[in-house]
């Protein structure tokens, strides 16, 4: 079963790690491992999941047909609003076996509230930070993982392809990128990866602010960062184009961004470090002259998030393996003029590396 393979594979971590019990809330890894969705709220959900024993969910009561429907069995502990949830969450600590065990939570998740009821509930745990190991769950993506990736991606590319053809002089980044969006749903995407990012002219430098009322000019570059999600995976994709004219000092530009997202590309296989796709693109713009115009690593891994393990970065050492799904997506910005970068989605292979995204990267003139 697969959902069982997945707790096995946490079993393992754990056991490397030095873990008696990884606490998790709602998110990806909590997806990943039971196949279903809840929300972070003002009401507290944690799944203990004891080294080798059935995982004990304290969760409200009306989310219990919700978690009865787990693809991995709980048992559950639920609280009423009137009773409340402290003596739910010391029932599931006793539940789990002594207080003294070493607990491993997500740092980059888990809210202050979340930790502060585990210690209340169990007196001499140790609370761990258990972000690096556990980012090995997900690393590397199995067939269905990589058939719902390609299901995005390809929604996600017609999307960009029906946007481009609508995106007209005069129009506000907020009008297209709700064009975009509409056609990312009509497509058959079941969410966003992120809040879409399309600027155009001077604000394409801005890297991770959604669009804003400035209105597209002829001979604007337009920058688009984007995805769709499919059964909760994401694509995530960019594509700079130039709306009615392109100038040669864009073209020049644009042309050194293309070469390095090649060089990137090319540079990914099993054995090669993750630094090494980095490297690869980044000695594109040194040797252009713009290393000053560099602002972030090459890429990152995406699945269950639009960011995830591994990174394509200075001095990470993990070698990619089969199954690894990451993007290159090297960009150059010059502050109020213009900002380029191209975005693809990789799947390692075993014996090269496959672009998942198809979408043109020669320069395009809408």
């Amino acid at each position: 079963m697969k959902y069982q393979a997945r707790l096995e594979k946490l079993y393992a971590i754990m056991r490397e790690a030095g873990l008696d019990v990884v606490a998790l809330i709602p998110g990806p890894n909590h997806r990943y491992l039971t196949d279903s969705v809840h929300y972070v709220l003002e009401r507290p959900i944690v799944t203990f999941y004891p080294l080798d024993q059935a995982p004990v969910a304290v969760i409200p009561e009306l989310e219990i047909a919700l978690f009865q429907r787990h693809q991995i069995p709980s048992e559950i502990i639920s609280y009423t609003d009137a009773e409340g949830y402290a003596g739910a969450f010391r029932r599931a600590i006793e539940r789990i076996g002594p207080r003294g065990a070493t607990i491993g939570v997500e740092g980059l998740y888990m809210r202050f509230f979340e930790g502060e009821v585990i210690r209340a509930s169990a007196p001499g745990a140790e609370l761990v930070d258990a972000t690096e190991p556990l980012a090995g769950l997900r690393l590397h993506k199995d067939a269905d993982e990589i058939a719902a990736l390609r299901r995005a991606i390809a929604i996600s590319e017609a999307a960009l392809a029906a946007t481009f053809a609508e995106v007209r002089v005069g129009m506000s980044e907020i009008e297209a990128a709700a064009i975009l969006e509409g056609h990312l749903y009509a497509l058959g995407g079941d969410g966003l990866s992120f809040g879409t990012i399309l600027h155009a002219g001077g604000n394409t430098p801005l890297p991770h602010l959604g669009p804003l009322d400035y209105r597209i000019q002829h001979g604007d570059p337009l920058i688009v960062d984007f995805g769709a999600t499919f059964q909760g995976y994401c694509a995530d994709i960019t594509r700079t184009v130039f709306v009615g004219s392109v100038s040669d000092e864009q073209r020049d530009f644009y042309s050194v961004v293309r070469a390095a997202n090649a060089a990137g590309r090319a540079a990914a296989a099993p054995g090669v470090t993750c630094e090494t796709v980095d490297i690869a693109a980044r000695q594109v713009f040194i040797d252009a002259g713009y290393e000053h115009l560099i602002r972030h690593r090459t890429g990152h891994g995406i699945g269950l998030e639009a960011h995830e393990a591994p990174y394509m970065v200075v001095g990470n050492q993990r070698a990619l393996e089969p199954g690894m799904v990451f993007t290159v997506e090297p960009g150059l910005y010059r502050d109020g003029e213009i900002g380029v970068r191209i975005e693809d989605n990789m799947l390692v292979t075993e014996d090269g590396a496959e672009s998942l995204t198809r979408f043109e990267r020669n320069l395009m003139v809408i």
